[in-house]
């Protein structure tokens, strides 16, 4: 079966020590996206690189942050702004395709769905940051459109919520996502099982 691996948004947002958005083990998030990234490239399946930028002026944010309690001027993810370059650690295969994108689910406004289609992709295994906005997001777009989904858990990263920390922001994602939306795996089970076909 393709597969594609869809990486999202590792941006310096979220790996920076003095974010606002920093991510607790960001490097170890990290780490094991490049060992994804390397096992995807070994096997010859298609890899996507995703970010997630919005326009200066903020015409582009529709109501993405009318929850999050930001004033329209305060928005992250500005373009040019250093925090929506990739973490210098990521690797960037040659032939890994880059999209942007400025909704949560990596499908939205984009034209993700026809690459996937053109490249005859059957699943997509989902990894980056935040482990419950744009990954879970993408996974639930992912199923309703009718893709295999793979979510690869400890290769994702959040700076959890006021009452959360990460750990239990990927416990409840996981349980979230596994009752029907997509098989959760850890990074070492998912590349053993790549290395066994």
């Amino acid at each position: 079966m393709k597969e594609a691996l869809i990486v999202l948004d590792a941006q310096r947002i979220y790996t920076d020590k003095d974010s606002e958005l920093y991510c607790k083990e960001a490097g170890k998030t990290i780490d094991n996206i490049n060992n994804l990234i390397q096992q995807m490239t070994k096997r010859g399946q298609l890899i996507i690189l995703v970010r997630h930028i919005h326009k200066l002026d903020g015409s582009d944010l529709g109501r993405l942050f009318d929850y999050a309690g930001e004033a329209e001027e305060d928005f992250n993810f500005k373009e040019r702004s250093e925090e929506v370059e990739f973490d210098k650690r990521l690797t960037r295969p040659a032939n890994a395709l880059e999209l942007i994108k400025n909704r949560y689910s990596a499908f939205a406004g984009t034209n993700l769905e026809d690459i996937l289609r053109k490249s005859g992709i059957k699943k997509v295994v989902i990894c980056g940051f935040m482990t419950n906005f744009c990954c879970e997001s993408t996974a639930r777009d992912a199923l309703d459109r009718d893709f295999y989904v793979d979510f690869v858990i400890d290769a994702t990263g959040t700076p959890g919520t006021d009452k959360f920390n990460q750990k239990q922001v990927r416990d409840v994602v996981s349980e979230l996502l596994a009752s029907g939306f997509a098989r959760v795996l850890h990074t070492r089970a998912i590349l053993s099982e790549w290395k066994k076909v």
